[in-house]
């Protein structure tokens, strides 16, 4: 048997990165609309990104702090898609839904943990 494809998949090439791009700025827009965690961390990284820029002495350490933060970014979305995910099949408490949201609340906290650690290293030199 095997695995069939979406039906939303069709486009190639150039159309397919329009396409591609025109949705990720549309789950951006959704994930600021709706998600009220990402737009804190989204005002939070508006501040951070450019102290990263003060902060860092060499641009390895300008790197770190910077991407640290964007790590947190991306690990909120892709929490946020997860719990979307778990709420579109379902609200109906189930220790496997439950899991699935714990999990991706447990990579956002981890996500937090190293930002705070590389900002921590980097400022105490």
């Amino acid at each position: 048997m095997t695995a069939r494809e979406s039906p939303f998949k069709g486009a190639t090439g150039l159309r397919r990165m329009i396409s591609a791009t025109r949705n990720s700025w549309a789950g951006l827009r959704e994930a600021v609309a709706c998600e009220d965690a990402f737009r804190q961390e989204l005002i939070l990284a508006a501040v951070m990104i450019p102290l990263a820029f003060v902060i860092g002495r060499t641009g390895i350490e300008r790197a770190l702090l910077a991407g640290s933060v964007l790590l947190v970014l991306i690990v909120e979305l892709l929490n946020s898609a997860v719990e979307a995910t778990v709420d579109r099949i379902s609200f109906e408490n189930h220790r496997l839904a439950k899991r699935a949201k714990d999990i991706g609340s447990a990579a956002v906290l981890l996500a937090l943990g190293t930002a705070a650690l590389v900002w921590a290293l980097v400022i105490i030199r």
